[in-house]
């Protein structure tokens, strides 16, 4: 049964197992005792680190294991911006950072502090001029991701780490979707980590801050990791991941040429196979295993259900799922079509069998779901004498708001207008994306009673 959400979290790698195993043996004593056990244990300890620091790029004594990559964002920004209370309070991230950076510089600004988020494109990028601009006199920190965890678009890391060096300010860059693809480019300051990402166990994140840094870590203090993450370390866990770190490198290249092939696969077919979707992210610089694509009046909830059990396993940032009912923050930064949403982040092993037969079940399951939806059909009703239409589709969520302004658009003559009444927070950003994709003019919101008023005008 294909699995397709290596993003989330990747299959363990049979070298992790392996190390896993045999550290549970060798490595279940204190590393900090002085006895026979406890220095087999430490010498396992300081060579999971060298391998760790020697992946990241970084010195072995710049290198904390953390029980998370939660934890390792979070410990990172707060270090920073202590050791940096001095310079300021102002924190720079871009609207795109995984939820553990957002959540930092919310609560970050409950202290008191201030955030600026920076835009992105339509692909998910930033632009290191952005980047400048949001630079401050008080600004203690910046933070980036490497790539895109919901649609695989890599940053330029380079230049903005430029712009932050010539500012004076630190970067810290969040690379769990990308360190089993490479090492991150030069110039980062602060580096987080994530082993399950990579094909490690859970339970294990990485913290590298570069020697100059100021950084202070908050909390209790404790002698382990130089005082950044307390408590008994779970070495046998610490093991495995850095030694699937160092085998998953070993592989990649051979591997990103291989799956980033697949994916260019599922790129080009899926708007080929089923019509009104929208592929997101950017074309070419990108993760190699990962594509992200959005259908027009689907259920993403319905449509990851069928997918299931068809045997696929995939995750979405579709507003229309259980644990949401607002749509993901990344794709509400990039303005793209949110309803629908799948991610396909294949593992090491996919093969070209579990693609294809991926892209054969894909159109049914499509087309199943907007027919209990009452998707709109081609034929397209008679043109109603009214040049405008108030379309009332309050209290219905996401993707019925689109479904029912396709099928009525056609019912205004040309130039006509169709305003949407809607409570739904998709409809901001649904609304807008269905009129780019069919060529209609979303003229604006406007306020209404309940809700908003989304007014488009017919082109053709």
């Amino acid at each position: 049964m294909p699995y397709f959400d290596a993003a989330s979290a990747a299959p363990l790698h049979p070298v992790a197992r392996q190390a896993l195993l045999a550290a549970l043996d060798e490595g279940w004593a204190d590393p900090a005792r002085l006895y026979r056990e406890g220095r087999r244990a430490r010498l396992l300890l300081d060579a999971a680190r060298e391998a760790a620091a020697d992946a990241v790029g970084c010195r072995p004594d710049e290198l904390t294991f953390t029980s998370s990559g939660t934890r390792a964002v979070h410990s990172g920004i707060s270090g920073a911006l202590a050791g940096r209370r001095r310079v300021g309070r102002h924190l720079v991230v871009s609207a795109v950072e995984h939820s553990s950076v957002l959540h930092s510089a919310s609560d970050h600004e409950d202290r008191g502090g201030s955030v600026t988020r920076v835009p992105v494109d339509r692909t998910g990028a930033v632009s290191p001029q952005a980047y400048a601009k949001a630079l401050r006199e008080d600004s203690a920190l910046a933070c980036l991701q490497s790539a895109s965890h919901e649609v695989g678009t890599e940053q330029p890391v380079a230049e903005v780490a430029g712009v932050c060096r010539s500012a004076g300010v630190p970067l810290l860059v969040d690379a769990a979707q990308s360190l089993a693809w490479g090492p991150v480019p030069e110039g980062w300051s602060l580096l987080a980590g994530s082993a399950h990402k990579w094909g490690g166990p859970a339970g294990v994140g990485l913290l590298a801050v570069r020697k100059g840094v100021r950084f202070a870590p908050q909390g209790p203090a404790d002698e382990r990791e130089s005082g950044r993450a307390p408590g008994f370390e779970n070495l046998p866990a610490i093991v495995a991941a850095a030694a699937s770190l160092r085998a998953v490198r070993a592989e990649a290249d051979a591997e990103s040429v291989r799956l980033r092939a697949l994916v260019d696969r599922v790129r080009t077919r899926v708007p080929e196979l089923v019509s009104d979707v929208e592929v997101v992210g950017d074309p070419e610089r990108r993760l190699p295993h990962l594509v992200t694509f959005s259908c027009l009046y689907v259920d993403g909830e319905t449509l990851l259900h069928e997918l299931d059990r068809a045997g696929f396993s995939v995750s979405s940032g579709s507003s229309c799922t259980s644990s949401t009912l607002t749509p993901s923050h990344v794709l509400k930064a990039m303005g793209v079509l949110s309803e629908g949403n799948v991610r396909v982040s294949l593992p090491r092993g996919t093969t070209d069998e579990d693609v294809d037969r991926f892209l054969a079940v894909l159109p049914g399951l499509v087309a199943g779901v907007r027919e209990k939806l009452g998707a709109p059909a081609s034929a397209a009703p008679s043109p109603a004498p009214d040049d405008s239409l108030v379309l009332d589709a309050l209290g219905r969520r996401c993707p019925i708001p689109v479904i029912e302004l396709a099928k009525v658009i056609e019912g205004v003559p040309v130039g006509g207008t169709v305003t949407v009444l809607s409570d739904d927070e998709a409809a901001r950003l649904d609304i807008p994306a269905w009129c780019a994709m069919r060529e209609q003019e979303y003229v604006g919101e406007e306020p209404a009673d309940r809700g908003a008023a989304y007014v488009v005008r017919r082109l053709s």
